[in-house]
């Protein structure tokens, strides 16, 4: 079995970056600026912001955290993303969620200039990225179909099970793998005999939140499984996925952690070096 490493992955793909962003620099005078907005002080985001302005700063990027209190107004986040979108330095504008609850996550996502929504998230870009015109696609699984490519590089007529279907990552994933002209199924919590759906598929995506459900005799033998799911558990962290059990069977396979996390970061600052570029056309 192939495990499919996601920090080597990603080191290689920001070792790209660096290359093309010192281009830039050359040629323009300017890099890509990434700015973050942080509001609270929940651990978990802390520590993926400053794992963001490392890997930016890493690649070259021009980066910058705002943070706010818990207790901002929404207005105040609405009037900063607002004066974001008209500085011409700003190439990206991320907003760490979860969102405090007074504030309105949607309000705030579509505050975004679609053409400096690294995340992907806009309504726009959402659209876009259904339709198959050019967008920003939300960074989870544009890594996780980096590291499908990597492993099997024509998936012509290959059929593809997405187990769960958020914004965030079953939706987007299908249309990368629609787009490559997989055939694909969304499965999901309601999805009767998930088993019986999961064992047709030559690619296989966890991204439920449910620990070590997709089990060794859910996978058919030779198959990709990318396993997107980060829980915490009495065994410590584990994915979606059953890893000892599945990793018997499938021909490549991501551990957690180590796996799709460290490529996410990696395709923000790819995501964020794109909506650079597409400015100096317009």
């Amino acid at each position: 079995m192939i495990l499919i490493d996601g920090k080597k992955a990603a080191a290689e793909l920001r070792e790209e970056l660096k290359k093309e962003v010192s281009e830039l620099k050359a040629k323009y005078n300017r890099v890509p600026g990434l700015t973050v907005i942080l509001i609270g002080d929940l651990a978990p985001s802390q520590i993926y912001v400053r794992n963001k302005e490392k890997s930016a700063n890493e690649v070259g990027l021009k980066s910058e955290v705002i943070k706010y209190p818990d207790k901002v107004e929404e207005k105040t986040v609405l009037d900063k993303i607002n004066e974001l979108n008209k500085d011409d330095s700003v190439s990206g504008i991320l907003v760490q969620l979860p969102l405090p609850k007074h504030i309105d996550k949607q309000k705030v996502i579509e505050a975004i200039l679609p053409s400096k929504d690294v995340d992907g998230f806009h309504p726009m870009n959402v659209g876009n990225l259904s339709s198959g015109y050019q967008s920003s696609v939300p960074c989870t699984p544009l890594g996780c179909y980096l590291l499908i490519k990597k492993i099997e590089p024509n998936l012509n007529g290959k059929k593809a099970i997405i187990v769960g279907r958020s914004n965030l990552n079953g939706k987007p994933m299908t249309q990368l793998l629609l787009k490559e002209n997989c055939t694909v199924t969304i499965t999901h919590s309601k999805t009767k005999d998930l088993k019986a759906e999961c064992l047709k598929g030559d690619i296989i995506v966890a991204a439920v939140g449910i620990p070590e459900l997709v089990k060794g005799d859910w996978v058919k033998k030779d198959a990709i499984v990318i396993d997107v799911g980060i829980n915490k558990t009495d065994k410590g962290i584990v994915g979606d996925v059953a890893f000892d059990e599945v990793s018997k069977v499938a021909k490549a396979l991501t551990p957690v952690p180590g796996g799709v996390g460290p490529m996410t970061i990696a395709c923000l600052l790819k995501n964020t070096i794109e909506c650079f570029k597409r400015s100096l056309k317009n």
